[in-house]
């Protein structure tokens, strides 16, 4: 499970648009874009261009399914890791403290733009 306020979310890879969970795609405003997706085994984690969204798939069929929402305006601090260049198996890091105290740390595998995403904070966290 991701979970903005508990364990760290591991080995998160990306994942094209059509792989997103159908159901947040109806949660999405109408002029709301997606602008990265990723996943664990069953769980994703969304970067819309106004928000984060974690995607929880729960129970064994995977019928059940829990969506948490948060903001950009609600992070208070962020950091982000690139990988090492001559790393293996590339790995980028994200963490987040959020404005009631919080801390969520994302590890990333593969070829993830995470400065991209750090710039994507930035623009909502520092501007709007």
């Amino acid at each position: 499970m991701i979970n903005f306020n508990k364990d760290s979310a591991w080995d998160l890879v990306p994942i094209p648009e059509k792989s997103v969970h159908p159901n947040l795609m109806r949660l999405l405003l109408p002029e709301e874009e997606l602008v990265a997706a990723f996943k664990t085994v069953r769980d994703q984690f969304i970067f819309t261009d106004r928000r984060l969204i974690s995607v929880d798939v729960q129970g064994i069929t995977g019928k059940r399914v829990s969506f948490s929402i948060l903001p950009y305006a609600n992070i208070q601090y962020f950091a982000v890791q690139t990988p090492f260049a001559l790393e293996l198996f590339k790995d980028s890091e994200l963490d987040l403290w959020f404005s009631n105290g919080m801390h969520a740390h994302f590890e990333f595998r593969g070829d993830v733009d995470i400065l991209r995403i750090g710039q994507l904070i930035s623009e909502y966290v520092l501007i709007k």
